[in-house]
C-alpha cells in the first residue's frame, strides 16, 4: 500500500497528535482520517482503557463489534467475560483493574494489550480509506510489542514514537510483519545497557493458522534534535520513514533543555537557543518531516512548508475538539478560560515520574492545584510508568517516584525524587472520564496536559457555538471554507 511508505505518508499535510491516555481516541482519529489527513490513536494504556469502557457498559456496542472482528477470538471472548458489565458499573463501584505490566507479564495482560490496540485501530479505520496511525512512548517499554502487533492486525498505516530513542522499533515492525519473533531490550536501573534483559514477543503464539498477511506500517520517529534524527537514520534496526520534529512548546512530555538554565524557585526548565532544532540538518537526511509545537495556525503551517516540512503535527487543538476523548466538563472549562484569557499552562519539571518536563494545564479540581495534589492518597495501581530496577539479590523489582514515598525509599529510591511527582497514569485516565472511585463521592483527580497554544483555542470556535469539531480545526489550518452546519450544537 502506497501510504505505508514515507513517500505515501508525506502526501499528507496534517498529522493529528497521539495524546495522553485515550484523548486521541478512535473517534478523533477517524474524523481526521476521513478528512484526508493522518488520524492517530494513542496506544498508551489501552488495555486499561478498554477494560474500563467495557465496565461502563459499551452502550453503543462499538467495542463489542470490534471484538467480534478480532483475530484472537478466544482472548476477545475472555475479555468480554471478565470486564463487560451490560448496564454499566453501579455508581461508586471501583473498576476491576488489569494486572500491572512486568517483564514476565501474564498472558492475560499481553492478550488484553493486543486486543485493545486492535479494537482502537479497527474502529478508527472502519468505514473509510483514510490513513490511521498509532502513537506510543518509547519509555513505556513493557507493552510496546503487543501494542504494535495488535495495531498491525487492524491494518495500522503508520507508527509514531517519541519520549526516548526508538531505535529498535523499525526492525521490530519488519519482523512482526513477517510473523517472526521480535525482541526489545528493557532498561533496568542498576544494570548496564549491554546486560539489560531482553523480552521476546512471538506473534505466532497468539493467532492460529491460517494467519492474515500483515503490512509493515511506516515508522515516524518523534524527535527534538537533528543529532537524534541522524542517529536513527543511520543506526536504527530498520527503515525510518520520516520524523516529527517536536519543539518544547508542545504538550505532554518535553525533551529536557540542552542548557543548564532552570527556574529553581518553581522547578521549571528554561529553554533557549540551544533547544532550536537544526532544520538544515534535518532536510539533509532526505526524509519527510513534520514540525510540531504551536503550529495550529495557517501562517505557521506555511512557515513549516517553507522550511521544507511536509506539514505539521497538531495536538492541542484536536485534544479539545468535540471528537476527542477528554471529559466534556474539562473541555468546557478550558475553552471558557481560553476565551476569557485566564488560562495558564506550565512546564513542570517535577510532575512526571519519568523525570522529563511535562506540560500541566491549570484547571480547578485537577492535580494542577496544590491542595488537590496533597489530599490525594499516593498509590501505584496501574503501573505503566514503573521503572524496573535491580534488587540487592539480583532479581528485578519495580518502583515509581509517584508511588507512596515509603515504598519508593524501601525499594532503594531517593526520597528527593518523590517530591512533586504526580501519578500520570491515574491523572490522565481520569481526564477522559474513566476516574476510579476512591471513597464516598470521591474519584481519582484528573490531570490535564496541553501545549502552550492552548491559550488560543478560542480562535477555533465558530460564531455562536461553544465547541468545535476536528473538521473545524482542519479547515481553519488549511484556510478552507467551513462547510455549513445545521441543527443545534
Amino acid at each position: 500500500m502506497a501510504h505505508c511508505t514515507g513517500e505515501g505518508i508525506a502526501r499528507h499535510t496534517i498529522i493529528q497528535g497521539g495524546m495522553g491516555i485515550g484523548v486521541s481516541n478512535w473517534k478523533l482519529a477517524r474524523a481526521v482520517a476521513q478528512e484526508g489527513q493522518i488520524g492517530v490513536v494513542s496506544g498508551t494504556a489501552l488495555g486499561s482503557v478498554l477494560a474500563r469502557r467495557l465496565q461502563d457498559g459499551d452502550h453503543d456496542g462499538s467495542l463489542r463489534r470490534a471484538l467480534r472482528h478480532c483475530p484472537l477470538p478466544f482472548a476477545a471472548e475472555a475479555i468480554l467475560r471478565r470486564y463487560w458489565i451490560p448496564n454499566g458499573r453501579a455508581a461508586g463501584r471501583p473498576y476491576q483493574l488489569p494486572p500491572l505490566p512486568a517483564l514476565d507479564s501474564p498472558r492475560e495482560l499481553t492478550a488484553l494489550t493486543i486486543v485493545a490496540n486492535f479494537v482502537e485501530v479497527f474502529l478508527a479505520k472502519e468505514g473509510h480509506s483514510g490513513v490511521v496511525g498509532l502513537n506510543l512512548l518509547e519509555k513505556l517499554q513493557l507493552p510496546t510489542m503487543p501494542s504494535l502487533f495488535g495495531a498491525m492486525l487492524a491494518g495500522v498505516d503508520c507508527v509514531l514514537m517519541g519520549a526516548g530513542i526508538p531505535s529498535a522499533i523499525p526492525g521490530a515492525l519488519d519482523r512482526l510483519a513477517r510473523w517472526e519473533p521480535a525482541e526489545l531490550r528493557i532498561a533496568v536501573d542498576g544494570v548496564p545497557a549491554s546486560e539489560s534483559p531482553v523480552i521476546t514477543f512471538d506473534p505466532a503464539e497468539f493467532v492460529s493458522p491460517p494467519r492474515p498477511a500483515l503490512t509493515r506500517p511506516a515508522f515516524l520517529a518523534i524527535v527534538s534534535s537533528s543529532a537524534l534524527a541522524t542517529m536513527l537514520t543511520r543506526k536504527a534496526s530498520g527503515r525510518v520513514d520520516g520524523f516529527v520534529i517536536e519543539g518544547h512548546t508542545a504538550g505532554g512530555h518535553n525533551a529536557p533543555p540542552r542548557g543548564p538554565a532552570r527556574d529553581a524557585s518553581r522547578d521549571r526548565p528554561v529553554y533557549g537557543p540551544r533547544d532550536t532544532t537544526d532544520l538544515a540538518a534535518i532536510r539533509a537526511l532526505g526524509l519527510p518531516f513534520w514540525l510540531a509545537g504551536s503550529y495550529a495556525h495557517p501562517d505557521k503551517l506555511a512557515a513549516a512548508r517553507a522550511e521544507g516540512a511536509a506539514g505539521v503535527q497538531i495536538g492541542t487543538a484536536f485534544a479539545y475538539c468535540d471528537e476527542s476523548g477528554l471529559d466534556p466538563v474539562l473541555k468546557h472549562a478550558v475553552l471558557r478560560r481560553s476565551q476569557d484569557q485566564t488560562l495558564t499552562v506550565v512546564t513542570d519539571g517535577s510532575a512526571s515520574p519519568t523525570g522529563m518536563p511535562f506540560k500541566v494545564v491549570a484547571v480547578e479540581t485537577t492535580l494542577s492545584e496544590d491542595d488537590v495534589y496533597r489530599q490525594r492518597t499516593r498509590k501505584c495501581d496501574l503501573g505503566y510508568l514503573r521503572q524496573p530496577y535491580r534488587k540487592s539479590d539480583g532479581s528485578v523489582g519495580y518502583r515509581c517516584p509517584a508511588e507512596p514515598e515509603a515504598d519508593y525509599v524501601r525499594k532503594g529510591g531517593a526520597i528527593e525524587d518523590t517530591v512533586g511527582r504526580k501519578c500520570l497514569c491515574n491523572g490522565l485516565i481520569s481526564a477522559i472520564g474513566l476516574a476510579n472511585p476512591v471513597g464516598i463521592d470521591r474519584v481519582e483527580p484528573a490531570l490535564l496536559t496541553a501545549g502552550e497554544d492552548v491559550v488560543h483555542l478560542h480562535r477555533f470556535l465558530p460564531a455562536g457555538r461553544f465547541s468545535y469539531s476536528a473538521a473545524d480545526v482542519l479547515h481553519a489550518l488549511l484556510d478552507e471554507p467551513v462547510p455549513a452546519k445545521t441543527g443545534a450544537q
